[in-house]
């Protein structure tokens, strides 16, 4: 399993919605996040006004993974000096509490 963490200004989410639904990933977890950052950081971090960001994330297995990462690259964005980001962690253990 892995944890699919995506960045992406406000404004793209509906084309990062689309991005999930087209790769058959229909859970996920959506959050705020003030972006910061110097011009060559992408606004993320730094000391340049905030952006409105989001992030993703999302459990998948290791070969959804894979396959999302690849889409994240045609993800057409409204800004190109703010791309969406994805990053790939290794999920070690995922539990349920009992109901």
């Amino acid at each position: 399993m892995k944890i699919v963490l995506l960045l992406f200004l406000e404004a793209d989410g509906p084309a990062v919605t689309k991005l999930l639904s087209d790769q058959g990933i229909n859970a996920f977890s959506r959050l705020p996040v003030e972006g910061h950052g110097a011009a060559k950081a992408g606004g993320w971090y730094g000391d340049i006004a905030t952006h409105d960001s989001r992030m993703i994330l999302a459990v998948v297995s290791d070969e959804d993974a894979g396959s999302l990462l690849d889409a994240v690259e045609g993800v057409p964005v409204q800004d190109a000096a703010h791309p969406v980001h994805a990053a790939q962690l290794h999920l070690e253990e995922w539990v349920h509490s009992s109901s």
